[in-house]
């Protein structure tokens, strides 16, 4: 029996989730197809902004975010259980396969300059020791536009051992 996982940013799954008028997809990206293809299990992260600051938010950006009195402790509290869950699937025989973070997001970005969301979550990777594999959704991939983002994606699943635990 297949027993991977991935961790993925909320809007991954939600578009409806971003700041009104920036959705680049109408529900999921396409990319969840792919995920749920290969049977590789999912746990959706929370949606900081979302949860904090609430569904009329204003587009914000790194800095914004970083200045917020209490929310890197916010979003270290929305983490906790999700390392938890990780650290159980493991134990449990399951193959963590990274997480899909979000380029240029503000929180949920992993190259360039990395969110706060996603600082606090690879701060936590570390002193649990998990496996730090990631790729990211591109600011030019939506429903139009898929590019190369399925090499991107198999690449990620080579890094993650998706094809070594298959046997």
């Amino acid at each position: 029996m297949k027993k991977n996982i991935v961790v993925i940013s909320h809007c991954i799954l939600n578009q409806n989730s971003v700041v009104n008028g920036l959705e680049r997809a109408k529900g999921p990206f396409p990319i969840s197809k792919n995920i749920l293809e290969k049977d590789i299990s999912i746990i959706q992260l929370p949606c900081p902004e979302f949860l904090y600051l609430g569904f009329n938010r204003p587009p914000m950006n790194y800095d914004e975010y970083a200045c917020i009195k209490g929310y890197r402790d916010f979003c270290k509290k929305l983490l906790l259980p999700i390392i938890e869950q990780l650290k159980s699937y493991i134990e449990n025989g399951y193959n963590y396969l990274g997480i899909i973070g979000i380029n240029e997001s503000p929180n949920c970005s992993l190259t360039d300059r990395q969110g706060v969301y996603m600082e606090e979550y690879f701060k936590l990777i570390k002193d649990n020791k998990l496996n730090n594999n990631f790729m990211e959704i591109p600011t030019w991939y939506n429903e139009d536009n898929l590019g190369n983002l399925l090499n991107i994606f198999e690449e990620f699943l080579k890094r993650g051992n998706f094809y070594e635990k298959q046997h």
